[in-house]
């Protein structure tokens, strides 16, 4: 079986260090977990990738180009696009270009994918969809992992807006979803302790808070207390803490996606099986 991570979420909010540090964290545990970087536009990151877009495709070469002539943004849809429609380069980093797609795979094979930080891939256009596609086709089984930047979510308006964007993204890719709030070593205490509020939050209280605080609010109380119920109601969106400092948070975020994702779960058949065994026992 295979496994894999896509990490999405906007820019800026740690994608790349979260590929990075859950590496270093399985490295430190005895395992191997790659990392494919899937943004044209990434300049630095701290970590070898197994495969790297830009070897392809770049967003360079979208705003160069005399017929394309794409600005920053199309660029960057333009050449994800053109990886998911031309999908040979990716599939030979990830499978040795067999073509047979089980010949040669290796066992429990964990690959990160460092998604752009183009919010719009995820929440409406299909490319998100279609990657996740030609994994499913490789034999992966997938999650998607969305990260939202703690600092930017410790006021009910806030906290409201990167729910929405989080659901938005579970909708529209349609597979197995940990929402992230990542940098939490970067908050001042009296900021954590806000932020405790929203790891088990109330919708409807914060959005009451909302209504007071702002004419928008006011204004629009109605949809708002239309988007509280709905998160309240389906319990549809919960944030998962990660301190990058704190090993013992980046282990249970890992054990969390691998839980989702059911890896380790064959491990776990074989040694019952193993222990369940009498070694001396004779055959019938």
């Amino acid at each position: 079986m295979r496994y894999a991570q896509l990490v999405m979420g906007p820019a800026g909010c740690g994608k790349s260090t979260y590929c990075a540090t859950m590496q270093r964290h399985a490295t430190d545990s005895k395992r191997v977990i790659n990392i494919v970087n899937l943004d044209p536009a990434a300049e630095v990151f701290d970590y070898q990738p197994l495969a790297d877009i830009r070897d392809l495709i770049n967003v360079e070469d979208t705003m160069e180009d005399e017929e394309l002539h794409y600005g920053p943004n199309g660029g960057l849809v333009f050449c994800l696009e053109y990886l998911v429609k031309n999908p040979d380069w990716l599939k030979d980093q990830l499978c040795g270009g067999s073509d047979d797609d089980n010949e040669g795979e290796p066992d429990d094979d964990y690959i990160i994918f460092d998604m752009p930080g183009q919010i719009e891939l995820y929440t409406h256009l299909s490319v998100g969809k279609d990657l996740v596609r030609l994994l499913t086709s490789w034999n992966f089984q997938v999650c998607s992992v969305f990260l939202l930047d703690s600092q930017f979510m410790i006021d009910g308006a806030k906290y409201i807006s990167g729910t929405m964007a989080a659901l938005s993204v579970m909708v529209n890719i349609e597979v197995p979803h940990v929402n992230i709030l990542s940098k939490m070593d970067l908050l001042s205490k009296s900021a954590r302790k806000q932020l405790d509020r929203y790891l088990e939050p109330d919708p409807m209280t914060l959005l009451s808070e909302v209504n007071s605080e702002s004419a928008w609010g006011r204004k629009h109380e109605k949809l708002s207390e239309a988007i509280g119920s709905l998160i309240d109601s389906f319990s549809l969106v919960r944030f998962m803490p990660l301190d990058i400092s704190d090993e013992e948070s980046v282990n249970e975020v890992l054990m969390i996606v691998d839980n989702v994702i059911q890896f380790g779960e064959d491990f776990d058949v074989k040694t019952r099986d193993f222990e369940g065994e009498d070694p001396d026992a004779e055959e019938e």
